[in-house]
């Protein structure tokens, strides 16, 4: 399941002192991890402005769930600064459990950074593993990650 941005946002803001901490929400953890993409370009523009023109497609692998969410975040952050991109609309195809660990893919859309057309919040250095934790229950998953601004 994809998600475009005139659905209901599943992420919010909490309280931090000079970072930027995110809870993303979802039915599974394919969709929280969508969520919390979403919520990291959320940070850096408003992602509302941002179309889904340009279809990319990102592969991660890690030995963990944790891993794997700061590697997916990282894969994104990078891809968007290399390419001058944003991206708005994130689809999970698959996570799935390997014998070395977790391993993901996704197709994303955006369009190339245009300063007139997309405002500029805060920059994201990093993605860090401090307080990151993934919550599992039987209908929903929360994410929570800090990210380095």
């Amino acid at each position: 399941m994809w998600l475009e941005m005139s659905e209901r946002r599943n992420f919010e803001f909490l309280e931090h002192m000079a970072d930027a901490y995110i809870a993303a929400y979802g039915k599974d953890l394919a969709e929280a991890f969508e969520n919390a993409a979403l919520a990291m370009f959320d940070v850096m523009t408003e992602v509302e402005k941002v179309h889904a023109e340009i279809e990319d497609y990102v592969e991660v692998e890690a030995e963990d769930e944790y891993a794997l969410l700061y590697s997916w975040l990282e894969a994104l952050l990078v891809k968007s600064d290399i390419d001058e991109m944003l991206y708005s609309k994130f689809e999970v195809l698959n996570i799935n459990k390997t014998p070395n660990g977790f391993w993901l893919e996704a197709k994303i859309w955006g369009e190339k950074f245009n300063p007139e057309k997309h405002p500029q919040k805060v920059g994201v250095k990093a993605v860090t593993y401090h307080l990151m934790e993934i919550l599992k229950e039987p209908s929903k998953v929360t994410l929570r990650f800090i990210l380095d601004i």
